[in-house]
């Protein structure tokens, strides 16, 4: 059994947001995410693992190719393996457990509009542009 205070393991960082694995166990992992109010996420996929997050306290909205929800505390959010998106904190501190499993937890980034001078790497630029995804595109989502 694995049980811990998600509240006593946050670590919140005003440069960036901070996700802290706690367990790792048969093929996932799971983890506190921290989140100071304005902060955003990469536009990105994990192509071999699913992530789903529940909401804690605060809340945000999250966006994929398909559109944005609302993200409250109570409420939860399924990435199916592939599924690009995009998380952006609110006017709150937000706390949110993460759980991901799959082959593999390694992720691609589309875009980062919440780090100014970003650039995409280019294993993950390989990987977009074999998928048929332009990130023109995905600017404009």
């Amino acid at each position: 059994m694995f049980a811990e205070n998600l509240f006593e393991r946050a670590e919140f960082d005003t440069q960036k947001h901070v996700e802290k694995i706690l367990t790792r166990v048969d093929g996932g992992d799971v983890s506190v995410a921290a989140w100071e109010p304005g902060q955003i996420s990469p536009f990105h996929c994990h192509p071999h693992a699913t992530e789903t997050y529940f909401c804690l306290q605060g809340g945000g909205t999250m966006k994929t190719l398909a559109g944005t929800v609302q993200i409250v505390p109570g409420s939860y959010v399924l990435h199916p393996p592939g599924e690009l998106h995009e998380y952006e904190n609110g006017s709150e501190r937000t706390l949110l457990f993460r759980v991901r499993y799959g082959s593999s937890m390694i992720s691609r980034h589309l875009m980062n509009r919440g780090h100014a001078g970003w650039r995409q790497s280019e294993d993950d630029r390989a990987y977009f542009t074999e998928i048929g995804i332009d990130p023109a595109h995905a600017r404009a989502v």
